[in-house]
């Protein structure tokens, strides 16, 4: 299974009433496979995953793997902090045909690491689906250490980490001691080419609803062995991939798509709408960058 170099973890339209919009996702992620992502993550943290309910993400899953069809792989979330109930998504999102999962660590509980090592792998061996390891110490409350990735690496379906620490240095030894089979994502748009400078596969981006195209080429750039444009493409990108942080992920994101003209409705609560300050702040950075009229 090969996720590619560009991975766009997708904001979960809703509309006004905050009832998912389907029609919009389907429109969503025709759009992002026709504009740089070679994968499309459903139900991330992005995607607003804690505020959905267990059928809404079924459905999504549905919805998307219907209008990307091949032309890009879709990737569900289906980790949960419950390791049974993330078995439970995780068999029957392979039963709906979609081509891998991502799990994320469990939150809250903040397992010890032979908790977070037999989580996964009792998923692992629930499912013939590749998988994707999420590590976001900064949400679950528990880092996935080096030495617990590279141990559930062995096991045959683990094929991918997203890293988001955070941390450079965790990266490194990370793709320090990955097998040939292990590809290592960035989690931070930020990061991306400071961790495929290190040896890591691409990134599992925000940043791209915005600007997928460039963000490919930023990649390929670099794996080409033009390191000069990849550096400039960074640097280019960099503002964007600051003012989409500016708060809590995925406010940010949701407002920017409503600048550009990709209207996706609005966060479910705790995720509340963008400040004026904030919001002046990530128009400026669309108008610098081409994105919003």
């Amino acid at each position: 299974m090969d996720f590619g170099v560009v991975v766009t973890a997708m904001v979960t339209p809703f509309l006004p009433n905050l009832e998912v919009d389907y029609r919009r996702a389907a429109e969503l992620a025709t759009m992002l496979s026709e504009n740089g992502s070679d994968g499309i993550l459903v139900a991330g943290t992005t995607g607003e995953s804690p505020a959905l309910e267990h059928g809404e993400k079924l459905k999504l899953f549905e919805t998307v793997l219907e209008a990307a069809g091949d032309r890009a792989v879709v990737i569900a979330g289906t980790g949960t902090n419950s390791t049974e109930a993330s078995v439970k998504l995780t068999k029957q999102a392979e039963a709906i045909g979609v081509r891998a999962v991502m799990v994320v660590c469990p939150y809250y509980n903040k397992p010890p690491q032979e908790g977070l090592y037999q989580h996964f792998a009792t998923i692992a061996a629930a499912t013939e689906l590749p998988i994707m390891v999420y590590n976001i110490p900064g949400r679950t409350g528990v880092n996935l250490t080096p030495e617990t990735a590279l141990r559930l690496a062995r096991l045959p379906n683990i094929i991918a980490i997203k890293e988001a620490a955070g941390s450079l240095d965790q990266a490194s030894e990370l793709c320090r001691g990955a097998p040939e089979h292990l590809r290592i994502y960035s989690g931070d748009d930020s990061l991306t080419l400071p961790v495929m400078s290190v040896g890591g596969a691409g990134v599992v981006s925000v940043a791209s609803h915005l600007a997928g195209k460039r963000i490919q080429e930023m990649c390929r750039g670099y794996l080409a062995g033009d390191v000069a444009k990849a550096r400039s493409l960074h640097f280019q990108l960099w503002p964007l991939f600051k003012a989409l942080f500016i708060t809590t992920n995925p406010i940010p994101v949701k407002a920017a798509m409503r600048m550009a003209g990709f209207d996706c409705g609005p966060c479910r609560l705790p995720m509340t709408p963008l400040s004026p300050v904030h919001e002046e702040a990530v128009r400026r950075v669309l108008l610098d960058q081409g994105l919003a009229g």
